[in-house]
């Protein structure tokens, strides 16, 4: 059974949009939103340049599907360039980082598990070694 004031169903229109330094996020799922406990779902386009350093986040595992573009997409100290119907998987806990290199915007899907827990969302890195200087390593 769902709650009253949470949607099973959303549109664009009904899309909580959070502006934040790497780019815009339309969030499509998420408490207070749908009755989702479990999962999380946000559309992020993220411009030319843009980056969301790396950072963890302590209690939930995350999925990146790619929509458009293409970006340097850090899960540990992993790197791959991922496009267009390519997935990344960021275990619990994980550091990773998205970095659009590239001159057109990217826009992928961040599929966040679960929705409901306790402690921060994310934990930022990217000032802290080796973070702070793995991507200029060979």
């Amino acid at each position: 059974m769902h709650s009253p004031h949470c949607l099973c169903f959303v549109t664009s229109k009904d899309a909580q949009v959070e502006v934040l330094p790497w780019g815009p996020h339309e969030w499509l799922a998420r408490p207070g939103l749908t009755a989702s406990k479990h999962l999380q779902m946000v559309r992020v386009t993220m411009p030319p340049g843009a980056a969301h350093a790396f950072h963890r986040h302590p209690c939930m595992e995350e999925l990146l599907y790619y929509v458009s573009g293409r970006a340097e997409q850090w899960v540990g100290r992993e790197k791959r360039v991922l496009s267009a119907g390519e997935v990344a998987h960021v275990p619990m806990d994980e550091v990773h980082g998205t970095y659009n290199v590239f001159d057109e915007p990217v826009v992928f899907l961040a599929i966040l598990s679960p929705a409901v827990f306790d402690g921060p969302a994310l934990i930022d890195v990217s000032q802290d070694e080796p973070w702070k200087s793995i991507r200029g390593r060979k």
